[in-house]
């Protein structure tokens, strides 16, 4: 009795161990069909594959097995490029081992899979924005997710890009600031809105250097940069070198600027002509002229004096005024008195007018 039980136990285990495993079908960047059975590992035979479409009813067997361990793990089914509608048709799989078949039906509308977008670019526009641009398969039925990075921090912002459209733009980006960004593309709903998107792209660097790197994520100083700076502080020290120790050089380079010396004003100040120097001289020195006064007279007095003679004399050349006076005469504090008083010639000018 016992041995009966463990024979049926071995045979049940090898008839559970031959069902074949489930196929899972995905297209390939709309090229080729790839099938595979591997999901619970690697099975233990190998599996003849067998595919065909309801546009085409012939039955074909796999010419590309994909193996590990030589077990054959799964296939690709390349079709017509022509078909560009392929992945809207029903697909059929029949996985085959001795008397074991197991046919499956796959509807790979929503079972594409794209490859990462290609020809990456990232450049700064005349209108101060920056500019990011790829290339990516039936771009007219793909949209886009795009994610940047500012300065290498840990939080990445998304952004979804509509249908057909291949390029992102940041508005105003920091010229201090190193932005990092990245795209993956999936088919649109007017496709067939596929469920996979593809792998994220190469990420592209653009920072303060303005400069595109598609091969790392973190900028580093290039060699010809550290080339440059050695040449610079080289030539520099070469030049101060000259300049103490060849004075011709110096002199051409740094020409010396004479200083202004208190003897060289001298100089220049005996040169002046003699006329030149005494037109700046004021002179405000003028001659003294006498003046007299004269004070009102009586009719009486005037009368007694009728012998008498007046005469007045005025000499514009010296300023004097001169008036004799008979003796006759009484003489008054006015006439009597004589002042001198300094004028100058302008109001004598304006005394005889």
């Amino acid at each position: 009795m016992p041995t009966r039980l463990l024979l049926l136990l071995c045979l049940t285990g090898h008839v559970f161990a031959e069902k074949p495993p489930d196929v899972d079908c995905l297209v390939m960047d709309l090229k080729y069909v790839r099938c595979s059975w591997n999901m619970l590992g690697t099975p233990e035979v190998n599996y003849t594959f067998y595919s065909w479409s309801n546009n085409n009813r012939n039955i074909s067997e796999c010419t590309h097995y994909l193996s590990e361990k030589n077990i054959n793990t799964g296939c690709d089914h390349f079709y017509d490029p022509s078909q560009k509608t392929f992945h809207f048709m029903q697909f059929h799989t029949k996985l085959v081992y001795g008397n074991n078949t197991d046919v499956k039906d796959h509807n790979l509308k929503m079972k594409v899979k794209l490859n990462p977008p290609i020809n990456l670019t990232v450049q700064k526009g005349s209108d101060g924005n920056l500019w990011y641009y790829w290339n990516q398969t039936a771009s007219k039925c793909v949209e886009s997710d795009v994610r940047f990075n500012v300065n290498n921090n840990n939080k990445w912002g998304t952004s979804k890009v509509s249908t057909g459209k291949q390029s992102f733009c940041i508005n105003l980006p920091s010229s201090s600031s190193q932005y990092v960004l990245q795209v993956r593309s999936k088919m649109a709903y007017s496709c067939g809105d596929s469920l996979f998107w593809s792998n994220w792209s190469e990420p592209v660097v653009w920072g303060s250097n303005n400069s595109t790197d598609t091969s790392q994520m973190n900028g580093s100083v290039s060699v010809w940069t550290l080339v440059l700076y050695v040449l610079g502080a080289t030539t520099l020290i070469l030049l101060a070198m000259m300049l103490l120790y060849h004075e011709r050089i110096r002199i051409v380079l740094i020409p010396v600027v004479p200083k202004p010396f208190r003897d060289n004003i001298e100089d220049l100040k005996d040169q002046l002509s003699k006329g030149l120097k005494e037109s700046y001289k004021a002179n405000y020195n003028e001659r003294a002229c006498p003046v007299r006064e004269y004070c009102h007279v009586s009719q009486s007095d005037s009368e007694s004096c009728d012998s008498s003679t007046f005469s007045v004399t005025t000499d514009q050349t010296n300023c004097s005024v001169s008036i004799p006076v008979d003796e006759s005469c009484p003489s008054t504090p006015c006439n009597s008195s004589i002042s001198s008083v300094v004028v100058s010639s302008q109001e004598v000018e304006q005394v005889s007018v």
